[in-house]
């Protein structure tokens, strides 16, 4: 899809093209919860599958209508990369798997996840050596040294982590300890989604103007959305809904100030001939990306949790005249309830405290991954200009 929007599309609009592929990073996945939940509370829950099924007849009449056919190329088959197909694939679904499973089987503890993300490691590794010789890769290894387009690859693998972050959080949030069901959380869900569709086009048509760096919009962007990380990190144990969002608009604005200018850094160091090595390349980073997000997001939610848990029950332990006092604020709430069921709360307090303290941090951690990406503008990215028509030679 990004290869055909950076082939097809005239110069004059390629980047509010690009704008519309960013919907995939920006809008896209903000509208999976909206779905999920009309679809299980409304319909059925079968539909939450069978969704896909109309959309994708859609997409394919699309692209049988829109997208030029490309000449049949019959030859490339004997120049088909078969070893980078036995080990990447395997490689991908062992490290996928292993990234999902590791906080359910507590990570290296594990045998199957130390073999997984072994296995996967070398052979990734196999497959990366394979891909730096291939004359027809799936990856090409050398546009790496192509400063824009490495430094679009990390930035957006960074961006993706700190996105799937602030919008996942929050809605764990407001489900394990306010008790929110998901159709309850649709609105601070397309509170994000829906402007984006007005949002994207109006970076696109900022990113166009010659005299704009989009490597400032792009460190607005960032500035935008570690703003919005750092405002949900004061989280308590009160927040509602409708106290997330202010964060929220920060991340309207700071999503299209993010994902654009990065789409048009790559794409400005890509020629047409390779946009299918540039588009393997960005999809496989935008998709693995939302892999390490869950991964990292449950571990380091995890290990923060459990730190503050052993400081709440340390604490406890220290000021039993504290204790005291707070079993007898209990009683009085419950005044039908034993001394057990008192006890039981005041463990069910420290536990959804612990976990809301553990929400702040995860959140301050994505703040501070954003601000980290904005140490690299400076130093990678060169200056890339909106694409303009070339005029004729005679």
């Amino acid at each position: 899809l990004s290869s055909a929007a950076s082939d097809v599309y005239k110069t004059q609009i390629k980047l509010y093209g690009l704008g519309a592929y960013a919907l995939t990073a920006t809008f896209g996945p903000n509208l999976g919860l909206p779905l999920a939940a009309f679809w299980f509370e409304y319909v059925g829950w079968q539909w939450v599958f069978w969704q896909v099924i109309p959309l994708c007849l859609v997409a394919m009449a699309a692209v049988s209508h829109g997208i030029p056919q490309d000449p049949v190329r019959l030859e490339r088959f004997r120049q088909f990369d078969g070893i980078g197909l036995l080990t990447g694939f395997p490689a991908i679904c062992a490290l996928v798997i292993g990234l999902l499973q590791g906080e359910r089987l507590d990570w290296f503890e594990s045998p199957l996840i130390c073999l997984l993300l072994g296995s996967g490691s070398l052979l990734l590794g196999l497959f990366l050596v394979n891909e730096w010789s291939h004359p027809l890769p799936f990856f090409r290894l050398q546009l790496l040294k192509r400063r824009n387009l490495t430094f679009a690859l990390i930035t957006l693998a960074g961006v993706l982590v700190v996105l799937g972050a602030s919008m996942g959080v929050p809605t764990e949030f407001l489900a394990e300890i306010r008790g929110y069901r998901p159709l309850q959380s649709v609105p601070m869900v397309l509170l994000v989604a829906l402007p984006q569709l007005v949002a994207l086009p109006l970076v696109a048509a900022l990113c166009n103007i010659p005299r704009v760096d989009c490597r400032w919009v792009l460190a607005c962007g960032l500035c935008l959305c570690a703003g919005a990380c750092l405002s949900f990190s004061q989280l308590t144990a009160d927040w509602v809904r409708e106290d997330f969002y202010l964060p929220m608009l920060l991340l309207v604005v700071g999503q299209p100030m993010a994902v654009i200018p990065l789409l048009m850094l790559s794409t400005s160091v890509i020629a047409p001939i390779e946009g299918p090595f540039a588009s393997a390349w960005f999809n496989t980073v935008r998709g693995f990306s939302g892999v390490v997000a869950t991964a990292v997001i449950g571990a380091l939610g995890t290990a923060r949790e459990h730190y503050h848990s052993n400081r709440l029950v340390d604490h406890l332990g220290n000021a039993p005249q504290a204790v005291e006092l707070r079993l007898q604020q209990i009683a009085g709430l419950q005044p039908g309830a034993d001394s057990g069921a008192h006890w039981q709360h005041l463990a069910e307090q420290a536990r959804q405290q612990a976990q809301v303290l553990g929400n702040a941090d995860v959140l301050l951690a994505m703040a501070g991954l954003a601000c980290a990406l904005l140490i690299l503008i400076p130093i990678l990215p060169q200056r890339a200009y909106p694409p303009r028509p070339v005029a004729p030679t005679h």
